[in-house]
């Protein structure tokens, strides 16, 4: 019995030596643990104070596309010639020379306040990562109605030309759209609230700064305006594989809308149904689509053709 209470004793005190082993491992996991946390906190709140000075929206809002900076030399540019509002104009430190200093003398002259910082803080605001040194914080893009592209058109004396974009996500491809619309005088172009790319810094620069002299209105429907756009005698051309005739040979001439599509989906079945006509591209290739901003320009183009 002796031996039975040592042999138990014995177990009982090598258990509670564990025990207590493991006890002080998880302390010091948890000492560990508190302490990463409390240094990725602090790192996040220098994160933040730094951005802070600027302006500009928290390191982990980066993924929000945000619509009150405009990057890039020629891009802001075109931000000071227009009506738009700028807040002020931030210039990486000892940039002095080739453009950036139009962007001083425009801002100068429409007593904007001009600010030098370090590199580092306009990579941290930038979105498109190319910012060539400057960025400018605006107030968000104004959005217009299609009302307002009607009256644009009807004071220049020329037949309504608008484009609708179904799902273009790709924020270069709609800078690029808009810039070729710009262009080719297109009224007002159409995009949908929701699964759509909306006026970005990445759209800003990749139109050059066209969007400053563009009209651009978010709508609900797609498919409800298409058919506002009826009722004011506009006829619908939708940009399609499968159109019934090609580009160069429709006739594209009056009051028009075209219809442009996702790279991946093309047009939605519904709003191909809305089409008054369906139109394509010729194409000789292995390839058999185009980059949507590359078919849009085409088909912008032809209907110029028709208004020269």
């Amino acid at each position: 019995m002796k031996n039975s209470y040592k042999d138990n004793n014995f177990g009982r005190s090598k258990f509670s030596s564990k025990k207590n082993d493991d006890k002080n491992m998880n302390k010091r996991g948890r000492s560990f643990e508190t302490s990463v946390k409390g240094n990725m906190k602090r790192n996040t709140e220098e994160k933040r104070a730094y951005v802070k000075d600027e302006a500009v929206a928290p390191i982990e809002n980066k993924t929000i596309s945000r619509e009150d900076i405009v990057e890039g030399r020629n891009a802001v540019i075109e931000a000071l010639r227009s009506d738009r509002t700028i807040e002020q104009i931030l210039i990486s430190k000892g940039d002095k020379e080739g453009s950036i200093n139009v962007v001083r003398g425009l801002a100068k002259e429409k007593g904007i306040v001009v600010k030098e910082v370090d590199r580092k803080k306009l990579d941290l605001m930038s979105e498109t990562g190319v910012h060539q040194g400057v960025i400018a914080k605006v107030t968000p893009y104004k959005y217009f109605t299609l009302e307002d592209m009607l009256n644009k058109a009807e004071k220049a004396g020329e037949k309504p030309f608008i484009v609708i974009l179904d799902e273009i996500e790709d924020p270069h491809n709609l800078g690029s759209i808009v810039r070729t619309a710009e262009l080719c005088g297109v009224h007002g172009i159409i995009i949908p609230k929701r699964r759509n790319v909306g006026i970005t810094p990445t759209v800003y620069k990749s139109s050059a700064g066209a969007i400053e002299h563009m009209m651009v209105a978010k709508v609900t429907n797609i498919n409800a305006t298409i058919d506002e756009l009826k009722e004011k005698n506009i006829w619908i051309y939708g940009a399609d594989m499968e159109g019934e005739d090609y580009s160069y040979k429709a006739n594209l001439d009056g009051a028009i809308a075209l219809v442009i599509g996702s790279e991946g989906k093309g047009i939605s079945k519904l709003t191909k149904e809305k089409c008054d006509k369906l139109i394509k591209i010729p194409m000789v290739g292995k390839i058999n689509s185009l980059n949507a901003s590359v078919a849009a320009g085409i088909l912008m183009y032809e209907v110029l053709k028709t208004r020269l």
